[in-house]
């Protein structure tokens, strides 16, 4: 496995000329050459890559998980994660696009040093690229030149402030694509919502949540064949709340429904519903109801 620490260094392993500035560069994927003694690639790198590619024939693997060139164009990898190119050299390359590197180091006292941290799709949380229009691409590369003109240029004292802007009207752009994709996708996602419950009932209903305890989000999200970001993600979108948020509507309604309808004590309801300690449970209806769940019960009576 490679690490690529420096730009430079990509550069290098692509085949590419060495870039113009150190710790931002805008390449044409077309020139792109890896080294096909291999059918595999595996590296790191210590810098962001924003890619906008066209015909891609290499198998991405993003971490652990498929990264879908199919439809999609557009694609994140963030600094310090695996990526996996899987190369077919009985197909003949002619991938278009551009790349875009950014090193950590040119964000340093800027605001987007920290922001960039909060955009989703740069963890291994999405693992499709996103499909673009015609005229949503021409946006993109307008943005990527721009920013590949003021690097060119004379570098001033007003030569990053415009390019960090450039960069988060990119960053922007992207989070408005990646909602309408989730939106054009509803029918699929109300899919994996209606999954979503099921898997909680079953959950809920089996001996499983006494040996383990409540899910967590990763179990869930395992148990569904997607990254516990990229579910949160969807979730929020469809229905305004997290992974961790249905679990624990699902909790509730549980314990609700033994409270009124059995004679089991607290600590008793607390274990079945997969808590080591009652006061736990116990803190949590209350935050979740306004109510104690002792409360809850004598409302019954």
């Amino acid at each position: 496995m490679y690490q690529f620490k420096s730009l430079s260094e990509f550069h290098r392993y692509s085949n590419l000329p060495k870039p113009e500035h150190p710790l931002i560069s805008l390449v044409d994927y077309s020139e792109v050459n890896y080294p096909t003694d291999s059918d595999e690639i595996k590296w790191v790198q210590d810098f962001y890559t924003i890619g906008l590619k066209r015909n891609v024939s290499e198998k991405f693997n993003y971490g652990q998980q498929k990264y879908d060139f199919n439809e999609g164009v557009f694609s994140f990898v963030a600094p310090k994660q695996m990526l996996t190119i899987k190369i077919n050299q009985n197909i003949k390359a002619n991938a278009s696009g551009w790349l875009l590197l950014i090193h950590p180091d040119f964000l340093w006292n800027t605001s987007l040093a920290k922001s960039i941290k909060n955009y989703d799709f740069f963890g291994y949380s999405v693992n499709e690229a996103l499909f673009l229009s015609e005229k949503e691409e021409h946006i993109i590369i307008d943005i990527l030149k721009h920013i590949q003109r003021e690097y060119q240029s004379n570098i001033d004292k007003f030569s990053q402030n415009i390019i960090i802007s450039q960069i988060e009207l990119l960053l922007n752009y992207a989070e408005r694509y990646y909602e309408r994709q989730f939106i054009t996708r509803k029918i699929s996602n109300h899919q994996i919502l209606a999954r979503l419950e099921e898997k909680l009932n079953n959950y809920f209903k089996s001996s499983e949540i006494l040996i383990n305890g409540v899910p967590t989000v990763t179990q869930i999200a395992n148990d569904l064949n997607l990254s516990p970001n990229y579910l949160s993600s969807m979730l929020k979108m469809i229905s305004g709340q997290s992974t961790q948020q249905h679990i624990q509507n699902k909790i509730i309604e549980k314990a609700k429904e033994k409270l009124s309808t059995t004679e089991l004590s607290i600590s008793e309801i607390a274990y079945e519903l997969g808590f080591e300690y009652p006061a736990s449970f116990s803190k949590l209806f209350k935050n979740k109801t306004d109510i104690s769940p002792i409360a809850f019960r004598q409302s019954f009576n």
